[in-house]
């Protein structure tokens, strides 16, 4: 069986039952949309992290449990905010649609 979720990133050794992962694709239309830059913000909106989407739009975070916020930013497009919530031994996915 592969580590993998469908269609999205492999969790090949990754311990996902000692990590909180976020991890998803930004989208526009039915087309990933790849060197967008994904922000994870805490509760309070302060910038934590930031990783650009791969050429096949996905991206991943290691955050710690509890609630966070995605802020999706493409060229010709506005910000994009996506609340999420992080789990110890849960692999949040998120589909951000442009």
């Amino acid at each position: 069986m592969c580590g993998g979720t469908k269609g999205g990133l492999s969790l090949d050794g990754i311990d996902v039952a000692k990590e909180s992962v976020i991890q998803g694709v930004v989208t526009r239309g039915d087309e990933p949309v790849g060197n967008a830059y994904v922000r994870l913000l805490d509760r309070t909106g302060e910038f934590t992290a930031e990783v650009p989407t791969s050429a096949t739009g996905h991206f991943r975070f290691f955050a710690a449990p509890g609630e966070w916020t995605l802020r999706t930013l493409a060229p010709k497009t506005e910000a994009v905010d996506s609340k999420v919530v992080a789990q110890k031994g849960v692999v949040a996915e998120v589909t951000v649609s442009l």
